[in-house]
């Protein structure tokens, strides 16, 4: 298939990008807890657990910490930070020492979705306000909740579609879509974001195959390699994966198997260090960028908006959903963070 030759710009000005807020406190290690200490404000300090599910063992985790650190520092909340490393029994355990201590506050990324709502009813029940961050509650358990900040992961899958779709034109394409962690938030709003555009906007592009990637890359080319060889090179039109590592994977995989990444449609999220490079050369048609940076100031900013204000109606802040495409990849206000 041959792609067309110009994808319409839908860049909008991203405006809410911010920095990184330069270094704060070590941040959490590999499964480890730290705290930080909060800055001398002259007004109330509050104590926080922020309950992650990674830290400076992940790319994301060591550009979302340092500005989250420095922020809850200067709002005057002392924070102390655990790492499940997305194991949900850990994190199950990591929350009821966090309820224990009754802090003002708990920060939550879920590890695992559907795992969390224990979580969420110990803290309601002792009192505690539970914010989350990065990866939303599922539907039924936001409820329990005061606030949500972070991608707006539906949107992205959104916008990756969209991007495919433009592409796509009124062509047929079978494409193959190299998903998330099972079970995981993010991997389940992306892909019924993506699914539900193509079926909306272009239903003639069909999906033909569905695995997870798990967010890993070698993962994602086993994942991919199976799904070309079950489905067969020639009936493949384009591939979707859900985020930037894993559609790295996948590229390994079509070259290992004489396709040029090139003669597909191929859209990601993220814009990382590993998918950003991979627009440029037009490997991959698009992505949609994610600043790491935002995801960990807001979530200090909006624990401070809940701890301080205390709204009655559950707050939600959401990255804007960026779509960088061979048009705008090399654009200092998109560049990659992780």
């Amino acid at each position: 298939m041959r792609k067309h030759s110009k994808l319409i710009s839908l860049f909008a000005i991203f405006a809410m990008i911010l920095a990184a807020c330069g270094d704060g406190d070590d941040a959490a290690d590999d499964g480890g807890d730290t705290a930080t200490t909060a800055a001398d404000s002259g007004g109330e300090t509050f104590e926080v657990y922020a309950l992650l599910p990674q830290g400076n063992d992940q790319p994301y985790g060591t550009t979302y910490l340092p500005p989250f650190e420095a922020k809850a520092a200067e709002l005057g909340m002392n924070v102390t930070i655990t790492n499940s490393q997305y194991d949900a029994d850990k994190q199950a355990s990591e929350c009821e020492v966090a309820v224990a201590a009754e802090p003002d506050l708990i920060i939550l990324w879920p590890a695992v979705g559907d795992t969390v709502r224990p979580c969420l009813e110990a803290a309601a029940d002792a009192g505690i306000p539970v914010t989350v961050t990065n990866s939303d509650l599922n539907p039924e358990d936001q409820e329990l909740s005061a606030a949500y900040s972070g991608p707006d992961t539906y949107g992205q899958g959104v916008a990756s579609a969209e991007i495919f779709c433009e592409l796509a034109g009124g062509d047929d394409v079978g494409i193959i879509m190299v998903n998330g962690l099972t079970g995981n938030s993010t991997a389940i709003d992306r892909e019924n974001g993506f699914e539900d555009t193509i079926n909306d906007q272009c239903p003639n592009v069909t999906i033909l195959a569905r695995q997870p990637g798990n967010w890993n890359k070698d993962e994602s080319q086993i994942a991919a390699s199976e799904m070309i060889t079950a489905v067969g090179a020639e009936n493949i039109g384009g591939v979707y994966a859900a985020d930037d590592t894993m559609v790295a994977g996948v590229v390994d995989a079509l070259k290992a198997q004489d396709i040029d990444p090139a003669s597909l449609i191929v859209t990601s999220i993220g814009n990382t260090f590993l998918g950003n490079p991979l627009v440029i050369n037009g490997e991959v048609d698009g992505t949609v960028f994610q600043s790491s940076s935002w995801d960990g100031e807001n979530a200090a900013v909006t624990a401070y908006e809940v701890l301080t204000e205390n709204p009655s109606d559950r707050l939600v802040k959401f990255m804007p959903s960026v779509k960088v495409t061979a048009d705008n990849a090399d654009d200092p206000s998109v560049a990659p963070e992780w």
